[in-house]
């Protein structure tokens, strides 16, 4: 690559030798995640992978792709790029940890307006931060330069998970009955959903971001930049631990949406909202942009970023099992028999 160097691709807004630049730089923070079964490096054409199936009845690979959304926007704002990059993998290992899947690789993909080498080695550290969480390998990724169709501090990051799990031991939703408990995993804030509403709530694009506010401990910058909980270990935890017949990732569309994916025909999820911890940053964007609770149930996850659904008899071990794994669950509400998905009283 030392010898490649085009002029003409250069003058039309694509530095090839700014991707180069950016693929060395990251690669400290790639090795942070590499883990046993990885066998390619950085900088080829695909990451390759030799996984562990030993003791597996049926190896099944679950994949599951996401991106960060607007939430990038602050980023953007504030110049604070290392933390978006959590909020990527998050969003999409904690989805494929919802059927009992362990992750094992990530892809990202950043397009992005002007390569800047270095932001995009940090936007990569966050990246390789999450993998470390989530305990899965950073195996490759993309960078694209998009002159003339995004402005040039602009970029998009979105990326892509490979999880397995046996066949045999995929949650197993008909075993769900009425009776199992609902247990709330706390959210570290809005995570990586509804950040439309909340640009425009807070009018971010003219509003200080660096302002402090009393109820939440810090600047609202802050407290949207905060990344998003990264729930795989402490979820295998519990899986391993107890009967969890369910698990839901709370992400867009909030509670009304989400907890009823993961619930069979015939039965309901009856949720105590005065259980539900709520965390500042909710009560101040509901009073800041006066939107109805009902709205914001269905848009946000109010500080529970997962839900399991587990047997009566086994949730005391599911909540030592999690508090292991240093989360703090807790009881929201139960299964009952209903065919209405969710109630919320």
């Amino acid at each position: 690559m030392e010898k490649s160097h085009s002029a003409s691709y250069a003058a039309a807004g694509v530095n090839i030798e700014a991707g180069y630049e950016g693929v060395r730089l990251m690669k400290k923070h790639v090795a942070r995640t590499m883990i046993p079964g990885v066998v390619s490096d950085i900088g080829g054409f695909g990451g390759l992978f030799t996984p562990d199936i030993k003791g597996m009845e049926e190896p099944t690979l679950v994949m599951g792709t996401d991106g960060v959304g607007t939430k990038q926007r602050i980023a953007q704002i504030m110049d604070k790029h290392d933390t978006v990059g959590i909020d990527c993998v998050a969003m999409c290992v904690n989805d494929i940890v919802c059927c009992g899947a362990k992750p094992i690789t990530f892809l990202d993909y950043i397009a992005i307006g002007k390569n800047d080498p270095e932001k995009v080695a940090t936007l990569v550290s966050g990246v390789a931060e999450g993998c470390v969480q989530a305990g899965c390998a950073l195996v490759g990724g993309e960078t694209a330069e998009h002159p003339g169709t995004m402005a040039a501090d602009d970029y998009d990051l979105a990326g892509f998970a490979v999880g397995i799990v046996d066949k045999t031991k995929v949650i197993d939703q008909k075993q769900m009955k009425a009776g199992d408990v609902v247990l709330a995993l706390p959210s570290s804030g809005c995570h990586s959903n509804g950040y439309s509403l909340v640009r425009k709530v807070f009018d971010v694009e003219n509003c200080d971001l660096n302002k402090y506010y009393e109820e939440l401990g810090q600047t609202l910058g802050e407290a949207l930049l905060t990344p998003t909980v990264i729930y795989v270990k402490p979820v295998l935890a519990a899986i391993e631990a107890a009967e969890v017949h369910g698990v839901s990732h709370i992400t867009g569309g909030g509670f009304y949406e989400n907890i009823p994916r993961c619930i069979p025909e015939g039965l309901t999820a009856k949720i105590d909202k005065a259980s539900i911890k709520v965390l500042p940053i909710f009560n101040l964007l509901q009073k800041e942009g006066n939107i109805p609770e009902r709205d914001m149930y269905n848009t946000y996850n109010m500080g529970v970023g997962m839900a399991l659904i587990v047997s009566a008899e086994t949730v005391d071990v599911a909540v030592e099992a999690l508090a292991k794994e240093g989360v703090d669950a807790y009881v929201i509400g139960q299964i009952i028999d209903s065919n209405e998905g969710i109630i919320l009283e």
